[in-house]
């Protein structure tokens, strides 16, 4: 199961360290924003996040790109999201930080869209739930062995599920 884009995460992070923010959860944010159904939600995330950076049309190049591949996913007959998270060659604990990062941007962007878990399905509640506790993974004792890597493809492969459900029910599936 592949779950990275093909954007290289490594140059994308260095291009937004000015933001302080993982490529990681900037995606968990843009997908959180979307989830709104409103498009200007996801311009007005490119906006902020390139202003008044130094670099800012090699970020605003970078994020265009993210939200270009993440419409792309959008446009289908079926919905496709590929979590932008670092590759398989990554050590363990830095690819868990990712996933936690994208699913605290995920929450972020669920505020920033005023989502309220009140107002989800029994079943899209109990997922906010799950990123929720993912959120609190206590990632510092994060062994690297077979088992927590199995554990990490499997929430991995869940917070894409997850989020694809999350969006069919609050955007109503519109890209």
């Amino acid at each position: 199961m592949e779950a990275t884009t093909d954007t290289d995460y490594r140059q994308l992070a260095q291009q937004l360290e000015e933001v302080s923010l993982s490529p990681a959860e900037v995606h968990g944010i843009l997908w959180g924003l979307l989830c709104s159904g409103t498009p200007e939600m996801s311009k007005a995330w490119l906006g902020e996040l390139a202003h008044g950076q130094d670099g800012a049309s090699s970020v605003q190049a970078a994020l265009t790109a993210i939200v270009e591949q993440t419409r792309a996913g959008l446009a289908g007959h079926e919905l496709a999201l590929t979590l932008l998270l670092p590759d398989e060659e990554w050590p363990l604990v830095e690819r868990a930080e990712a996933v936690y990062d994208w699913c605290r941007g995920l929450l972020y962007g669920l505020g920033l869209a005023r989502i309220d878990a009140a107002d989800l399905s029994p079943a899209a509640r109990e997922v906010f739930d799950d990123f929720m506790t993912i959120t609190r993974l206590d990632l510092e004792t994060l062994e690297a062995d077979e088992e927590n890597e199995q554990a990490l493809t499997e929430i991995t492969e869940f917070t894409r599920v997850a989020a694809l459900l999350l969006y069919e029910e609050c955007a109503g599936g519109d890209g």
